[in-house]
């Protein structure tokens, strides 16, 4: 997986962008997977684990009545996630994260490997609605991934 991330860091570098993560259900695996490239410190600020609903809002900007209302398993949670995390760290692109890694967790509504990611930058702030389907850690690897994978798939098109 360190293919996506050392093309994020060349595209970062040309574009002289910085990119920061708010990271819930994976936990810190893609500041991992960011970090894990030689010269990261020149274009990664760092990142959020927001594990607890309390730090999403103490620390990444999601607005208590926000979760109340549609958990923090939601797109409207990562796109709050994504832009408090892009204001808190001061980045220019912020990817965050927020799901059901399981086994355990799931309800009615929302499955075991339902995941939902943000991205926010200069342009605005999209979310992605993922349904993965492993065990904790294939559900934790495939949601770093593909946020990854939309971070690369927004910069290409700068």
């Amino acid at each position: 997986m360190s293919a996506p991330a050392r093309e994020i860091g060349e595209l970062l570098k040309k574009h002289r962008l910085t990119l920061g993560t708010v990271e819930s259900a994976t936990g810190g695996l893609i500041s991992h997977l960011v970090t894990s490239i030689s010269g990261s410190s020149e274009y990664y600020l760092g990142s959020v684990i927001s594990y607890s609903n309390e730090l999403k809002i103490k620390l990444a900007g999601v607005n208590k009545e926000t979760l109340e209302k549609h958990g923090a398993v939601s797109s409207q949670a990562a796109r709050e996630m994504a832009e408090g995390g892009r204001k808190t760290l001061g980045v220019d692109i912020c990817i965050a994260d927020t799901g059901i890694a399981g086994p355990s967790g799931a309800t009615v509504d929302k499955p075991v490997g339902l995941f939902y990611l943000g991205l926010s930058h200069r342009d605005g702030t999209d979310t992605r609605r993922h349904l993965f389907q492993g065990n904790r850690e294939q559900n934790k690897e495939q949601a770093a991934g593909a946020a990854l994978g939309w971070v690369l798939e927004y910069l290409k098109q700068l």
